[in-house]
């Protein structure tokens, strides 16, 4: 009994200690993110007609604080994979170890490319459709905060979203899932993908359609790479019994 307390012990430590990085890499990124903050931001309203306005001077702060916050959690998404991997990395095998390892920078390019498309196709069509309803109608004029919250709000989940697949293949790499619990489980998923197209996106159906479709698409891709992994992986296991066997 006192070696399993010991044991879990040194679990729990190194827990922290690779939380404690992954939380020193975030303050890190934070910092360099903010020494770059005002040119990130006049990126992002390059398309603007004109400024936008704010209610008080904690605006400005709220705002550089909350773009240098995204771009932080961008770049410690692979230290946190990373981490996470050399925590767990004990209690795999040498093949196991080597094929999670390769996961890490996938976890970052699909995180990014969920928010390329989040930002660069869902969220000018969505402004484009709530700015038109104002047309003749009222004098629009966008706050920083409230600009940048709805920017966020759009586009951040999909950097989270977009990592489905490669999340996927490794549950099923590490037998947590197959590709038969995802099928059983198609229509569930589905109902609930589109309940949050709907909740994400303004009330018209070219906008639910565009978010629907790739979300749809992107559990089918990976049903599609589960049903490749455990394949491998059945085949690796039935190889090495019949060596065993032999």
């Amino acid at each position: 009994m006192q070696e399993k307390d010991i044991h879990l012990i040194g679990h729990l430590e190194e827990l922290r200690r690779r939380i404690i990085i992954i939380i020193c890499g975030f303050i890190l990124f934070l910092i360099v993110a903010m020494i770059f903050v005002s040119d990130l931001y006049r990126w992002l309203i390059r398309d603007l007609d004109g400024k936008l306005a704010i209610l008080g001077p904690s605006d400005i702060l709220w705002v550089y604080m909350t773009l240098s916050g995204v771009f932080a959690i961008a770049c410690t998404i692979p230290l946190a994979a990373y981490q996470t991997w050399k925590f767990v990395a004990p209690a795999l095998k040498n093949e196991e170890k080597q094929v999670t390892l390769r996961f890490i920078p996938g976890l970052f390019i699909l995180f990014i490319l969920g928010i390329c498309f989040g930002y660069f196709v869902l969220f000018p069509i969505v402004l484009g459709f709530l700015t038109s309803l104002s047309a003749g109608e009222f004098e629009t004029m966008f706050t920083a905060e409230k600009y940048f919250a709805f920017m966020i709000n759009l586009t951040l989940p999909f950097g989270f979203i977009f990592e489905m697949p490669l999340v996927v293949m490794f549950l099923t790499r590490l037998g947590i899932l197959n590709p038969a619990r995802l099928k059983k489980a198609r229509k569930v998923s589905y109902f609930a993908l589109v309940v949050l197209s709907i909740l994400i996106t303004p009330p018209d159906i070219v906008s639910d359609f565009l978010v629907i479709v790739p979300l749809l698409t992107l559990y089918e891709i990976s049903v599609s790479l589960s049903n490749l992994i455990y394949k491998k992986r059945i085949k690796a296991e039935t190889a090495m019994q019949v060596q065993l066997d032999s």
